[in-house]
């Protein structure tokens, strides 16, 4: 007798395991919790690998909420608290399966719940109770009874796509969906055209001078910034770079560039530079701009390398301002604020041999027809939209290997088909989001409708900053510094 009872126990132990294991093994996953603060409401969302029941719980006073989700763990979640103007905190409590999340919430405010299938996730909206819960993102926005406008926004809708206005025609997205390789994390700054300017700049304001992409936008007091063109380990350009116009680096390849003219209006395309020094009778090709000088070659330095040019004793240097070699020594020179260095080695350095104090000085730069009248000029490239439509040029413009093929973390530069200017990062080498490809990059920023765009340095420079915070997570963990950045200024 003694004998069946203990098989009975033991069959019983073994289908009471049996069933946890199962219900652990069907739990859903609480992978991340995200909110914005919209100028209508606050939206929370629980992002969660499968469907699973839940429930919205109010306090008698109706300042407190509780969402409860059944068969919830959360081995993958980091808790993370956050408030709002109308959420004062959150808590989140783990107990027999059921995540309990509450939301502490501002006098006279109200929810709504609601959920998706596919991706699996619960959204809450917070709003006065007055208003109703909208979907739809902020666009074409016009503040009423008052002179003031908040800008003309592409209006988007789409799932998984959530929009804030950040301050008056500046919408600040983020797109979260799933592909067929896995999540994709993707953020965005819209800014109205009549209300903001873009403006290439440097880190620390020279080259080289690295740093954090969130620091040149605090340094230049910036809307927003995104991380700019390619740079070499010690900052210098690797990329067509112009600013008030003056060049600040050169690339030996044509590649895809951004401009603005005079009158404020962009332009895209490809660009090259082409320099010749004449000192005396001589002239020689200029093998770059405000970079660092290697043998035989033909260096110009201006204000943007800074106060000296930091070569060393094996080379010759002419210093020019009005048109006239103006001192003449072997490194190291002090860069005249309105003229030049011409730094020569090899070469180069013996075709200007007979140079003296005082001889005629001309240096000629050109980038072509349209591209000498911009007055500042971002090169990076491939490009990747033209007219509205996927052009990936990264072939024809001989990218390397690194950038061409597979999935990275990705940024970008656009105007859309209503003018406005579209600064833009995709996450990846990380569980959140695994990057795209360059035609994928091109395909997701056509859906957010750019008319033209290039691609700027992706991978662990990828980087996008809305009022001084960092919106995406770059792959190195932490920002990664980088030589220039894109910002948008206030007109």
């Amino acid at each position: 007798m003694n004998h069946l009872r203990r098989k009975i126990t033991v069959a019983l132990l073994a289908s009471v395991f049996t069933l946890q294991t199962a219900a652990l093994a069907s739990a859903a996953d609480l992978t991340s919790v995200r909110y914005h603060s919209g100028s209508e409401h606050d939206r929370v969302v629980f992002d969660l690998s499968s469907e699973t029941p839940y429930q919205v719980k109010a306090s008698a006073d109706g300042r407190e909420i509780t969402i409860d989700m059944a068969n919830v763990s959360e081995k993958d979640f980091k808790r993370k608290p956050f408030h709002s103007s109308r959420i004062e905190s959150v808590k989140y409590v783990l107990s027999k399966g059921h995540m309990l999340v509450t939301l502490r919430l501002k006098p006279g405010l109200t929810y709504k719940a609601n959920k998706l299938g596919n991706p699996a996730r619960v959204f809450v909206d917070i709003l006065p109770k007055t208003a109703k819960a909208s979907s739809k993102p902020a666009g074409n926005i016009r503040r009423t009874g008052g002179a003031e406008e908040e800008g003309d926004i592409l209006p988007l809708a789409f799932d998984g796509l959530y929009t804030e206005m950040a301050a008056p025609g500046l919408a600040k997205r983020s797109y979260i969906y799933w592909d067929d390789a896995g999540k994709v994390s993707a953020y965005f700054v819209e800014a109205d055209k009549d209300l903001y300017t873009v403006k290439p700049v440097l880190a620390r304001g020279r080259v080289p001078g690295l740093q954090s992409t969130s620091g040149i936008s605090d340094a230049q007091n910036a809307v927003a910034a995104v991380n700019a063109t390619y740079f070499a380990g010690n900052g210098d350009m690797i990329g067509t770079v112009k600013i008030d116009g003056m060049m600040a680096g050169t690339t030996y390849f044509t590649r895809s560039a951004i401009g603005f003219l005079p009158d404020g209006s962009s332009i895209f395309g490809t660009v090259a530079y082409d320099g010749r020094v004449t000192l005396g009778n001589v002239t020689q090709s200029v093998s770059g701009v405000d970079a660092e000088r290697g043998a035989d070659n033909l260096i110009l330095y201006n204000k943007w390398y800074g106060s000296r040019t930091r070569t060393n004793e094996f080379g010759l240097e002419f210093t020019v301002q009005n048109g006239r070699v103006t001192k003449i020594q072997t490194g190291n020179s002090v860069i005249p604020s309105n003229g030049y260095v011409v730094s020569v080695h090899g070469k180069a350095m013996d075709a200007f041999a007979g140079v003296r104090v005082g001889d005629r000085a001309v240096i000629e730069q050109d980038l072509g027809a349209k591209w000498n009248k911009a007055v500042d000029i971002m090169g990076a490239g491939p490009r990747l939209v033209q007219n509205g439509r996927v052009n990936v040029t990264v072939a024809a413009e001989q990218f390397p290997s690194d950038i061409r093929y597979g999935r990275a973390p990705r940024s970008a530069v656009a105007v859309l088909k209503n003018g406005n200017y579209l600064f833009g990062v995709v996450d990846g080498r990380q569980a959140d989001s695994h990057g795209l490809t360059l035609t994928e990059w091109a395909q997701l920023l056509v859906k957010f409708g750019a008319r033209d765009a290039i691609n700027l340095d992706g991978g662990g420079s990828s980087d996008l900053v809305v009022g001084g915070q960092v919106q995406n997570s770059p792959s190195d963990g932490q920002e990664r510094r980088v030589g220039s950045a894109l910002i948008l200024q206030k007109k």
